[in-house]
């Protein structure tokens, strides 16, 4: 991941190239607790994008508001691939978006369910189809969870061009 880009100049590229196209973007959040939302709305005219975002913290709500499966919430965590996958094609789905964001993992500052801190997943779901990418980023609690913000929005960018 490359610290040197803010992440407001990321969504501020990713929301450029989505007006250019005619797209739309949502978000459904577990540890970034609204940041990547939060990072889209920052940007003046990102109404004309972003469509809005979800912030589900626990395994309850990822299955009541993204119908993420309870068995696989128990069997493999919330700290999973297929979780992440779930939740960005649930809220595609749920906003009638082009493209979805998630982001699942430990915050810290300590280990939960065996994972540690910095560890999880990101998930960009798109007309085409879904693509996780695994985040394994040390550091404080603040700093994981803007670190799975820039994930999610170079992962975004990346695919965009």
């Amino acid at each position: 991941m490359s610290e040197a880009v803010p992440v407001d100049d990321l969504a501020t590229k990713a929301l450029g190239k989505l007006t250019e196209r005619g797209m739309s973007i949502s978000c459904a959040e577990s540890l970034t607790g609204g940041l990547l939302a939060d990072a889209f709305v920052r940007i003046p005219g990102a109404s004309q994008t972003f469509r809005g975002g979800v912030v589900t913290y626990t395994n309850e709500m990822k299955t009541a508001v993204l119908s993420v499966s309870s068995e696989l919430l128990r069997t493999n965590t919330a700290y999973d691939p297929q979780v992440a996958q779930q939740m960005s094609t649930a809220v595609r789905k749920m906003f009638h978006s082009d493209y979805a964001l998630s982001t699942t993992g430990v915050a810290g500052p300590g280990p939960d369910e065996g994972v540690a801190p910095g560890k999880g997943f990101v998930s960009l779901t798109t007309p085409q189809g879904t693509e996780v990418q695994a985040i394994d980023q040390p550091g404080t609690r603040a700093e994981i969870r803007v670190a799975f913000v820039r994930a999610a929005l170079e992962l975004l960018v990346s695919h965009l061009g």
